[in-house]
């Protein structure tokens, strides 16, 4: 019977594939070892311990270079385990840190400071950054729209005209 455009032409053993579905060769990789965690995946452990507000710009902070796994760049699907040094770079500045607990769900600020211990010397280099940053002088933003009057005559007094 040659096949209709009315009627749908299926593979031969398409039937066999509905009653014997493939076997599954590959196992999902465990992720708790008697009744403890042993890995999250990196980005939900950063949005987690609050470096990040979503885990979407931890992923995208994974995939930029911006996050390192003991050393080496971290894709956001990496596994975290306790132990692991990270190197992480964000808008609060660099931090390096050792993982002391794993965790997927977010919590208060003071629950998300025991997830991670940062080094003695990350601090103190944070700390000098910021020291540094108080001490430039701040330059006030331009701006926007037109001068108002007062503005007007200090351009004037600038320019010698009054």
């Amino acid at each position: 019977m040659a096949p209709t455009a009315a009627r749908p032409v299926f593979l031969s053993n398409f039937g066999d594939r509905l009653r014997n579905p493939p076997s599954r060769e590959f196992e999902i990789p465990l992720r708790y070892e008697n009744g403890e965690m042993t890995g999250v995946r990196i980005d939900k452990w950063l949005w987690a311990a609050r470096f990040f507000k979503t885990r979407s710009l931890a992923r995208r902070a994974c995939e930029l270079g911006r996050i390192e796994s003991n050393g080496q760049p971290a894709k956001p699907a990496r596994e975290v385990r306790v132990g692991d040094t990270l190197q992480v770079r964000n808008d609060s500045g660099d931090f390096q840190v050792e993982v002391l607990i794993l965790s997927e769900m977010r919590g208060p600020a003071a629950v998300a400071e025991t997830l991670y211990r940062e080094t003695q010397a990350s601090r103190e280099l944070r700390l000098k950054l910021a020291e540094e940053r108080k001490a430039m002088p701040h330059f006030e933003a331009l701006r926007e729209g037109k001068p108002s009057k007062r503005d007007r005559r200090q351009i004037g007094r600038l320019r010698g005209r009054l």
